[in-house]
């Protein structure tokens, strides 16, 4: 192995494959201008790897030197960081386990082997490893906290599932009087009396104080609802149903209202670096991107703009662009899993929220529909082509125009006349109406 490393590119002294583990690291180092392999073992600790990292540096007069982990965000990395002599190359854990099958088909597996197969990947095939090139701070930061944000409302959504469940078991009435449990009317009612008897046995007058405190109801709902909740007949009678579950909608309630602040405090965080960032114009410029969608996308494609030369490359790592597989006469496109989750989700959303927006977008998303595509499959085939579109704007650094891409777009032939036609008479149609699928809006009717 030594001999085929000599040749390489003098841009690193020594090329390492490090893999990770919770106490201890396992590596295998091999220098360029020529040697054996060095294996060992690296505690898992800022110390040992600053000791480590400051080993080599010495040795190696300070030049780069390269390092094949699998991973791609985690406590490892960010230590490894701290050092500028070190250039990691990131191995996705997909292609690792593919090489190790490949030479172990037996699925024989251990650390030092595991090390084996990150080194020989960096030597014979870097050019199909990823680079680590971190992007400047604000955007990391907005990329963090949009991710963050994203894992608090899951979390909120999960806990309101759990309230709805709770409350059907004991106290369903509560569900039909207010529009959402995740609301703060729903959680204040349930705190002061979490379960019906208490909430009967109060006076008219305080809980009539009680609603008004809250918004959405005026004087005659607040009346009607004070009479719904005299009127109301227990669900069960069971102390023992009663009070579990009434414990339960408490606890959940205190729960809610943790997530609450947080995505509150996040999202305040993520506008004020929006505010700041100076891509905001062009992504701002999108039809249907919000306060939600625009900070999402500005971590999506970044700052670096030498990071993709084409918009393919984008649409093929998002996993928006499908996969092709192909033998003989047989071709198979299929749904591309191997990609960055939230990503996908990002554009995706984009796509779907940007058919309300944008007259172009609908025309091409009822048209995906009238061939008998599926809404979601249509609306990725939509955030394939937005793709396209924004990456221009990003890399030239100009916000979208709808008007203007029409127009080009019309003169290249590129927009469906008769989908474009029926768009426009949408808009006076009683047959175009929205609905709610999933979290998600999509036509409904004739235009479905």
């Amino acid at each position: 192995m030594s001999d085929s490393v000599t040749g390489l590119n003098a841009e690193f002294a020594a090329l390492v494959g490090l893999d990770w583990a919770d106490r201890k690291h396992c590596l295998a180092l091999v220098p360029t201008a020529g040697g054996e392999i060095e294996k060992g073992e690296l505690d898992n600790t800022p110390e040992a790897i600053a000791a480590w990292a400051a080993g080599l540096d010495e040795r190696f007069g300070g030049r780069p030197i390269a390092v094949a982990i699998e991973q791609k965000r985690g406590a490892v990395v960010h230590m490894l960081r701290r050092h500028p002599q070190l250039v990691l190359f990131l191995v996705r854990p997909g292609m690792s386990a593919s090489f190790r099958h490949a030479f172990y088909p037996s699925g024989a597996k251990n650390d030092p082997g595991d090390t084996a197969l990150l080194l020989d990947l960096l030597i014979h095939h870097r050019e199909r490893l990823q680079r680590y090139q971190p992007d400047d701070e604000k955007t990391r930061l907005l990329e963090r906290l949009v991710e963050e944000r994203r894992k608090a409302v899951n979390e909120k959504t999960r806990f309101v599932l759990q309230l709805t469940d709770c409350l059907k078991q004991y106290f369903p009435q509560v569900l039909r009087w207010f529009h959402s449990v995740d609301s703060p009317v729903v959680a204040d009612l349930l705190d002061q009396w979490p379960e019906l008897a208490k909430l009967q046995r109060t006076n008219p007058a305080k809980l009539a104080k009680f609603l008004g405190e809250h918004k959405g109801l005026n004087q005659e709902r607040i009346q009607e609802r004070i009479q719904q909740i005299y009127a109301a007949v227990a669900a069960t009678s069971d102390p023992v149903v009663i009070e579990a579950c009434s414990r339960r909608a408490v606890s959940l309630v205190q729960h809610l209202r943790v997530f609450w602040a947080d995505i509150a405090d996040l999202t305040k965080r993520i506008a004020e670096l929006v505010a700041d960032h100076p891509d905001t114009p062009i992504f701002r410029s999108l039809p249907g991107a919000g306060a939600a969608t625009v900070p999402r996308l500005i971590a999506a494609f970044g700052t670096k703009r030498e990071r993709f030369e084409t918009a393919y490359q984008l649409q093929c790592y998002s996993g928006i662009a499908p996969v092709q597989q192909a033998s003989g006469k047989t071709r198979v496109v299929h749904f591309r899993r191997a990609c960055p989750k939230f990503l996908r989700q990002t554009f995706q959303e984009f796509a779907g929220q940007s058919i309300r927006f944008s007259t172009w977008a609908k025309a091409f998303y009822l048209n995906q529909r009238s061939h008998g595509t599926a809404h979601h499959a249509a609306v990725r085939a939509l955030a394939y082509k937005w793709i396209r579109i924004i990456f221009r704007c990003w890399k030239e650094r100009q916000p979208y125009d709808e008007q203007l891409y029409i127009a080009a777009a019309q003169r290249r032939g590129a927009l469906l006349g008769p989908a474009l036609a029926a768009v426009t008479d949408a808009k006076t149609s009683t047959n175009a109406r929205w609905t709610k699928v999933a979290g998600f809006h999509q036509l409904a009717g004739d235009f479905a």
